[in-house]
């Protein structure tokens, strides 16, 4: 396929092309950009950008030589079951989306640090009743998944002097934070774990694993904070646990189904903290940038990046 006639699909169920056909053109003028829907010529679609594409649609794409996603996971691109084989598989990644990340974990470890969750409960019952800062160093923050997002939280949470401790499925060093990996790797760090952060991908391996048995294995008072797949949690094991007074609160941003319906008792429950999914937004503009930096690295002979493993599912 001659270069000057390559084209970019963008194919995402429940969003409005547009913003991200102008954000791509802005990038890159000369980029030809087609939405699902329209009238093209498979052949000339050399890139795709998806979120929850139509099963098949790729297979019918000959010359394909990448696929983007929308978002940092891969997990509803390879729910096709006609994916094709060849094209890689480009996570959305951006300093942006780390920061954003990043930021989102300070705010709710330093919330409960400072145990703002106790003064507004007191506020509310009328109460003024001093609170005693407790040691930083003393108070050890786990971290489920060391990746992009996850080590980017752990640096700064570490930076700002809290005992970092991180698990991954396989060993990971980060300057600064103790790590774990494995099932045994697992139940270690809980046992020292007063706040535990998820930011895990979607895999099988993952569905479930914020049950009954891992609140039990945290100590009395941790807090957990869900920034990874919201079908990670077992709610009703969060809430025995929350209710029972073995865990002293959540933060959750990601939930299974979204919205969040309308009878959940996450909505009132008054150690539970609920955002709508804002733990990092890979908007049009920054998933423009994305994609066009990594297109003219495919363009100068140089692989895209982060490639997410089929293998592992992220």
């Amino acid at each position: 396929m001659n270069r000057d006639t390559r084209a970019l699909l963008i194919a995402a169920t429940g969003e409005d092309p547009e913003p991200y056909r102008a954000a791509l053109t802005a990038q890159m003028p000369d980029l030809v950009v087609h939405a699902e829907g329209e009238g093209y010529d498979p052949a000339t679609i050399a890139y795709s950008l998806v979120w929850k594409p139509t099963p098949g649609l790729m297979a019918n794409l000959p010359n394909l030589e990448a696929i983007f996603s929308m978002g940092a996971g891969i997990d509803h691109v390879l729910a096709d079951p006609q994916l094709p084989p060849g094209p890689p598989i480009v996570r959305l990644m951006h300093d942006k989306t780390r920061e954003q990340m990043r930021d989102y974990v300070l705010h709710v470890v330093l919330h409960y640090y400072r145990m703002m969750d106790v003064a507004a409960a007191q506020q509310a019952r009328g109460e003024w009743r001093f609170l005693q800062i407790r040691d930083k160093a003393a108070l050890k923050v786990g971290i489920l998944g060391l990746g992009e997002m996850g080590g980017a939280a752990a640096r700064a949470l570490a930076g700002l002097g809290f005992s970092v401790l991180g698990w991954s499925r396989s060993a990971r060093r980060i300057e600064g934070v103790t790590g774990f990996s494995g099932a045994e790797g697992l139940k270690e760090m809980l046992a020292q774990t007063h706040f535990l952060v998820s930011i895990l991908p979607a895999t099988t391996d993952t569905v479930g694993l914020l049950d009954a048995g891992l609140f039990a294995a945290l100590p009395k008072g941790a807090v957990v904070i869900n920034l990874g797949r919201g079908n990670h949690l077992v709610a009703a094991d969060l809430l025995v646990a929350l209710d029972s007074g073995h865990l002293a609160g959540a933060t959750l941003d990601v939930f299974d189904p979204e919205p969040v319906p309308a009878d959940s008792p996450f909505w009132t429950h008054p150690k539970v903290r609920l955002t709508p999914h804002i733990g990092s937004d890979g908007n049009a503009e920054i998933c423009g940038e994305a994609v066009t930096a990594n297109i003219v690295r495919i363009e100068n002979g140089l692989p895209p990046e982060p490639v997410g493993e089929r293998a592992r599912g992220y």
